[in-house]
């Protein structure tokens, strides 16, 4: 084997393991989802001996998420239990009851999953909450992603902080308050802030890790794991993804290489952010909050990118539907484009468009974006119809 092959299958050491959990030295409690996989039961078994070494105050609780979608869920929760147990680490099992949905069924998992994760670091005074992601997670995020149609933000992957909220989409994304901001709408980031609940962050800490070299230390510990076959399960997208990603790597489509590519792309995204931060006090607002207001000659100039960041910024702000599709976004876009290219010949022209419940139009000198009036409701239909 080649020393590069064994350094890739090789357990974490000590002084590894004590830089990925750096940033926690003297925290007083963290909350670890550990599902009893090989992943979360590395996470888990890192976590302990960090805390040994580096960090005795520091109270770990290992919590796991019991679906209700597996027979074996709950003996997979006592195995965990017992393991944390004897490293020392408190357990809680948290359990999503009620109906289950018979499509979306792991992205509904998913959202159950943060959910109960949040609530248990509210109640155990955490400011944490650590997942078990990987590199190869991140690998096959990034995947899903292009095979999605993401764009630059998209493709930058997994972050490897966030706030837990933001995943829950409980409030406006740090991203969202900071473009908010920047087209100048006053007020907007206190009244969002001012609802918010604590921060409960979530974090990444093995995202640059690899899975075998996580197995490789459960198997130098001797600590057995649980598999889950859904990961397996041909069902689901990214199962099967990852029954491509041999075939990809011996391409050279490897999980580094992909994992680059977002790192790549995340820097990429940071520097059009901040572009966009500065041709937004350039184009300016207007004072108005209730509406964008930006000089169409000079949002003309910007280029495509930046100007598409711009619109959208402005629909995320005034829109009442959701979050703006990128492919709807750069659709829009376009037909502003062709808007002021017909408006730069000394042409009249006439242009109102909605997106995600924002309305676009071109009025004398300017772009205008604001929140779109409410949709006619067809005569007969009952008013608890509407959307």
């Amino acid at each position: 084997m080649s020393r590069s092959a064994s350094a890739a299958d090789s357990s974490i050491p000590d002084a590894e393991s004590d830089r990925l959990f750096a940033d926690f030295v003297g925290t007083p409690a963290l909350v670890l989802a550990v599902s009893g996989g090989p992943d979360s039961t590395a996470l888990l078994l890192l976590a302990s001996h960090w805390r040994e070494r580096q960090s005795p105050l520091t109270r770990l609780v290992a919590v796991t998420i019991d679906h209700g979608l597996r027979p074996e869920a709950r003996r997979e929760a006592i195995a965990v239990k017992r393991l944390a147990a004897a490293l020392g680490v408190s357990h809680r099992t948290r359990r999503w009851i009620g109906a289950k949905p018979t499509t979306g069924i792991q992205e509904s998992a998913r959202s159950a999953r943060y959910r109960l994760l949040y609530a248990a670091a509210r109640s155990e005074g955490a400011a944490f909450v650590l997942t078990a992601h990987t590199l190869d997670d991140q690998a096959e995020t990034v995947l899903l992603r292009f095979l999605r149609g993401s764009g630059v933000s998209g493709m930058g992957g997994m972050a490897r902080q966030v706030r837990l909220c933001e995943v829950l989409g409980t409030t406006p994304t740090a991203a969202r308050v900071a473009r908010t901001r920047s087209i100048g709408a006053e007020g907007a980031v206190a009244a969002t802030s001012s609802n918010a609940a604590p921060d409960v962050w979530l974090v990444r800490p093995l995202l640059g890790v690899t899975k075998a070299r996580l197995i490789a230390t459960l198997r130098e510990a001797e600590v057995t794991y649980a598999e889950d076959p859904s990961n397996r399960d041909p069902r689901f997208t990214r199962a099967r993804l990852r029954k491509l990603m041999p075939l990809l790597a011996a391409e050279g489509v490897t999980a580094e290489r992909l994992e680059r590519l977002a790192r790549r792309l995340k820097r990429a995204e940071a520097a059009l952010e901040v572009a966009t931060d500065q041709a937004a006090k350039r184009i300016g607002s207007g004072n108005d909050p209730r509406r964008v207001v930006m000089p169409w000659q000079v949002f003309a100039e910007l280029p495509d990118e930046i100007a598409l960041r711009l619109l959208g910024r402005a629909i995320d702000r005034l829109g009442n539907e959701g979050p703006v599709e990128l492919g709807k976004l750069e659709t829009l876009y376009d037909a502003v484009a062709e808007a002021l290219r017909t408006k730069a010949l000394g042409c009249g022209v006439r242009f109102r468009r909605t997106l995600a419940g924002a309305m676009v139009s071109l009025q004398r000198d300017d772009i205008v974006v604001e929140t779109a009036p409410p949709r006619r409701r067809p005569s007969g239909e009952p008013a608890t119809a509407r959307r």
